[in-house]
């Protein structure tokens, strides 16, 4: 699928991004942790008529290569037209609206997705659409303030102890709703040696900075040596405390989770891990293996959820989610409103509908699995939280507050 110069420069990417993978062996016989939930994973969340691995036609040793799912991911519309039973939308999607955005999704992913409707939480999330093309007057190129905020190539310093550096500028599969739709996919970072050399001198200067935050792009498509570098970089400054990772890659790539790859990122100060999930029906074995090998290596993951209409905005949904990460180890941390990115605004919900869905949340299910809703202030504003106001009445003798329930108590003040 897709155009043999394609493949070839696909293939070419991913065997540079992996070639300093060596330096950290593999012992004899390793293997990865078995699911404690696999065999109730597809039972408990239904795909009507999924695509299936078989219809790729590839052998179990290539299907679990994370370089053979990169250089044979879906990008074109022949490529999706093979698989899927494509609506007129869809094909103007693919047709016009990938000249705006990259596409590509790996064939892990695509095996996911529902082959007839156009609706299916899976397709949606990485298959274009002609609404793609309808701009809102709120629609920013950048609606994050980043750019304003980035002090070196790639290096993004907002908050007062805390750096957010952009490792990479591709994705395994590309999110239609990105926030960095201007960046990633386009390649126009320079190279991640020259960037982080700068990144690092910048770092070391502002002895606030205890906290940095490795993203992209997907910054587990680098080789495990390259990567294992960066990390140690700024480990390596002595005010940096913590060295955390953002990442899709269990979601969109599970093959690339393996014990090499944690004990590089666990070896070298990388204790954290954010992880994105949207959906239920995105914990599937595949995936449950892989958050079983991070947390064994001794990573702690939280994920971080976009609220997207059509195909999470209800609080089953999200529940079903939420409880299902905190079984594999994850905490669910963030769930972002969606951004007011140029080209998205049909995944957008209203506030009052994220702030509805946490008041259903909150009392109903364990706390753990109840995130923090934000909103990241357009302008460059930060991840602010909206909740719902559980506060009735608060004078100089009591606080009134009405619970989950819809009951009112007192609180009696100082």
């Amino acid at each position: 699928m897709g155009t043999s110069v394609q493949r070839l420069k696909d293939e070419k990417e991913t065997a540079e991004g992996a070639s300093a993978a060596e330096d950290v062996p593999e012992p004899p016989g390793a293997q990865r942790p078995v699911s404690v939930l696999e065999h109730e994973t597809l039972a408990q969340t239904p795909r009507p008529n999924p695509v299936g691995r078989e219809v790729f036609r590839a052998a179990p040793e290539q299907w679990n290569d994370w370089r053979w799912q990169m250089s044979h991911r879906l990008r074109t519309l022949e490529d999706f037209q093979a698989i899927l039973n494509l609506s007129g939308e869809e094909i103007d999607g693919l047709t016009i609206s990938c000249k705006k955005f990259n596409v590509a999704a790996t064939p892990y992913f695509a095996s996911l997705m529902d082959r007839d409707d156009p609706n299916c939480p899976i397709r949606r999330q990485v298959v274009p659409t002609v609404k793609e093309l309808i701009l809102s007057p709120t629609d920013m190129e950048d609606p994050c303030g980043e750019d304003q905020d980035m002090k070196a190539p790639g290096l993004v310093h907002r908050y007062p102890d805390r750096v957010l550096f952009l490792a990479s500028a591709r994705c395994a599969s590309y999110c239609r709703y990105c926030t960095r739709s201007r960046l990633v996919g386009a390649h126009e970072l320079p190279p991640v040696r020259e960037r982080v050399e700068l990144a690092a001198q910048y770092v070391a200067a502002h002895p606030e900075v205890r906290d940095v935050l490795i993203s992209g792009g997907e910054p587990l498509l680098l080789g495990e040596g390259l990567l294992a570098q960066i990390i140690q970089r700024f480990r390596a400054i002595p005010h940096v405390e913590i060295v955390r990772l953002g990442t899709r890659v269990p979601s969109y790539l599970p093959q690339r989770i393996t014990p090499r790859l944690v004990r590089a990122l666990r070896s070298n100060g990388a204790y954290y891990l954010s992880v994105h999930f949207c959906h239920p029906r995105e914990i599937t074995p595949e995936v449950e293996h892989a958050l079983a090998t991070i947390a064994d290596g001794g990573v702690v993951m939280g994920c971080q959820t976009v609220l997207l209409r059509g195909i999470n905005d209800d609080a089953g949904t999200l529940k079903k989610l939420f409880l299902r990460l905190l079984m594999n180890r994850v905490r669910p941390y963030y769930l972002y409103q969606c951004d007011p990115v140029i080209g998205a605004s049909h995944f957008r919900t209203s506030v009052a509908a994220g702030v509805e869905i946490m008041h259903k949340l909150r009392g109903f299910t364990s706390g753990y699995a109840v995130p923090t809703y934000v909103i990241d202030a357009p302008g460059g504003g930060g991840k602010t939280p909206v909740t719902p106001d559980y506060i009735v009445e608060h004078t100089a003798r009591q606080v009134t507050l009405r619970n989950y329930a819809g009951k009112v108590y007192k609180y009696p003040e100082v």
